[in-house]
């Protein structure tokens, strides 16, 4: 049988620049920040760059905020997969899906550009399946997610402005704050964390699969501190 050998194109990796520029950090903990401009084409965005931290530093990772990386354009799937505590991504533009799987203790923020004219909370700006299975880090969208939000997060903590369907499936831990509607299916098989959601039209119980959670108005219970913080 005849072998043929792959190029997966790890010697032209986007996240070799990445490793290049955050040396200082990897090496002694320095802070670092960089510009950067990205496109579709460039998947898994993030992995290496935190595979080199975890080398390093193990599931502990960096102090927070040590590598911050202020990104322009549109990411391929699986942007910042498994992303480590230390890295702090602000990206200016949009993102494909799986972002955030895995996540571990990294920051992503993603916004629209200032000349943007849609409505954030009418259009998506993230994916399907964001943060699956993160473990911990934060996330903030200024628009809407796709399908299966945050499906079995078991300690990131996240702000959007709208899920679609099956939003926050399996979910065993961490934080969800929609500001905006969710699509069916809404906290299928959720069995902890908590998810805070905005009922502007008043719909939202009907999307809820009540199988293994509760339902509360915010007045009935503790969290305003908790909202007043993150959505500063």
């Amino acid at each position: 049988r005849k072998i043929i050998n792959q190029d997966h194109g790890i010697d032209t990796a986007y996240d070799l620049k990445l490793i290049e520029f955050a040396k200082p950090s990897l090496e002694n903990k320095t802070k670092v920040t960089g510009d950067f401009k990205i496109k579709n084409i460039n998947r898994t965005v993030g992995t290496m760059l935190s595979g080199e931290i975890a080398k390093r530093y193990g599931a502990e990772g960096l102090p927070d905020d040590t590598i911050t990386l202020n990104l322009t354009g549109s990411t391929g799937q699986s942007f910042m997969a498994f992303g480590m505590k230390g890295i702090t991504i602000n990206l200016t533009g949009d993102c494909n899906d799986y972002v955030g799987k895995g996540l571990s203790g990294a920051k992503i923020k993603v916004k629209l550009p200032k000349e943007c004219t849609i409505k954030s909370d009418e259009n998506i700006i993230v994916g399907n399946t964001v943060l699956y299975g993160a473990t911990s880090g934060e996330f903030y969208a200024n628009g809407k997610a796709g399908e299966r939000f945050a499906v079995r997060n078991s300690g990131a903590t996240a702000v959007v402005e709208g899920v679609g369907d099956h939003g926050c499936e399996y979910m065993t831990g961490g934080l969800a704050v929609i500001l905006g509607t969710t699509g069916r299916n809404f906290a299928a098989g959720m069995s902890g964390g908590l998810a805070y959601v905005y009922d502007a039209d008043g719909t939202f119980a009907s999307k809820v699969n009540r199988e293994m959670v509760d339902l509360y108005r915010l007045d009935e219970t503790s969290g305003d501190e908790v909202l007043e913080e993150l959505l500063k």
